[in-house]
């Protein structure tokens, strides 16, 4: 009989300790007007900002957003970033400070709440795990997220904007179903954060380009000159002028490693392109004539 009581008890502190997760997210979160077919959701990043998911907001102006004590509030758009499918507003007298962000990456096999408040009558939540941690993904228009999570919680219409959610109500991830065909998905908290700072000062996401094209190569033992990893990009174009081309990249060569860190597929090299490399001299280094070369090149700002 103890046992089934302890049991019970436990569950009941689980259930409990669930539902004071969502009521800590839900304080943070707003409801967010920026399309015809429905609010989305948004979660508040500073006394007068709230992040939300690019692809809810189908107009630039005519926002709005409701906060969780029921206030209608206008709303300005102070950047988007299609790569992450976030955006940022701007709500004047709002007041609501930050949401809790977590400060640890989210874990493949961690319990995470869904959190979003699309509709009036107040916020609503699911259940599920962290079913994988990825990255980087090329998303719709063809650009780069740098990391994301995967969740199997079901993102209800108008989640997209809300939260993932730890045991502790702290947010782990920004939910969007924009990036991978409806698949929900989240924008790491770290990355986020990241992200919205970035658009609260510029409006924009700074992203680099080297100026090359490029494609996967495999790396023969013979032909890696000492190097673990099997496979390189090989370049097949320098434009003129390019910051590769200032940089002494030449065609032909096999990119294996930038800013010290192995590359053996385009994607990983875009998502390395990104904040504060841009601009920044960093080290590459290429095979060429089946020997090491290293280089400094410049980062450029993609236009």
């Amino acid at each position: 009989m103890s046992e089934t009581i302890d049991a019970a008890e436990l569950l009941g502190a689980i259930s409990s300790q669930m539902a004071d997760a969502v009521a800590k997210a839900a304080a943070s979160m707003l409801q967010v007007r920026g399309r015809a077919r429905g609010p989305a959701s948004g979660i508040a990043t500073g006394d007068d900002t709230v992040l939300t998911a690019d692809h809810v907001l189908e107009r630039d102006d005519d926002l709005s957003v409701r906060a969780p004590d029921g206030r209608e509030l206008p709303a300005q758009l102070a950047g988007r970033d299609h790569a992450s499918d976030l955006a940022l507003l701007r709500v004047p007298g709002l007041g609501l400070g930050s949401a809790a962000f977590a400060t640890t990456p989210a874990r493949v096999g961690q319990f995470v709440l869904a959190v979003g408040r699309p509709g009036d009558d107040g916020p609503m939540a699911s259940l599920g795990i962290v079913s994988a941690v990825g990255g980087p993904l090329r998303g719709r228009r063809g650009a780069v997220l740098e990391q994301y999570i995967q969740t199997d919680a079901i993102p209800y219409p108008g989640f997209s904007g809300g939260a993932l959610v730890d045991g502790s109500g702290a947010v782990v991830g920004v939910l969007t179903t924009g990036l991978a065909g409806g698949v929900a998905l989240g924008v790491p908290a770290a990355l986020a954060q990241r992200v919205a700072a970035a658009l609260a000062s510029g409006g924009t996401v700074r992203r680099g380009f080297l100026g090359i094209s490029s494609q996967p190569v495999e790396l023969p033992p013979a032909q890696r000159a000492g190097l673990p990893q099997e496979r390189g990009l090989l370049v097949v174009r320098v434009e003129p002028g390019s910051p590769a081309e200032q940089g002494g990249l030449l065609l032909g060569d096999v990119l294996v490693a930038f800013a010290g860190q192995a590359i053996t597929d385009t994607d990983e090299l875009q998502a390395l392109l990104t904040g504060d490399r841009v601009g920044a001299t960093v080290p590459v280094q290429v095979l060429r004539g089946g020997a090491l070369a290293s280089l400094q090149v410049t980062v450029g700002q993609r236009a």
